[in-house]
């Protein structure tokens, strides 16, 4: 009897082992679709990124002075954080992503 419990925790332990992998996957796989669709703006003028992603929810400053433009949404009741960075050029340097899925 002793052995049937522990060979089904064993089980148990690796089926939940092989699903935090899957889980995993699954989310490497939305990042890396995330990236990839705010990767277009990188080297782009602010104009273009505000005709597919509209005006931003807000603006700010970053360290080194050039200006982030945030957008925030909720999906799923999840909130979503998105920041792109723009040179005194009006174009897009970087972004970054949070919660976006």
């Amino acid at each position: 009897m002793k052995k049937v419990v522990i060979l089904l925790l064993g089980i148990v332990f690796l089926i939940s082992l092989s699903n935090c992998q899957s889980i995993k996957d699954k989310t490497d796989e939305i990042v890396r679709k995330e990236n990839k669709k705010l990767s277009q703006f990188i080297g782009q003028p602010v104009s273009k990124l505000k005709i597919v992603m509209g005006n931003p929810n807000s603006t700010s400053s970053s360290e080194i002075g050039s200006k982030l433009l945030i957008y925030e949404t909720k999906k799923y009741g999840i909130p979503c954080e998105r920041k792109f960075e723009v040179n005194k050029d009006d174009m897009v340097i970087g972004f970054q992503s949070k919660g976006c899925f």
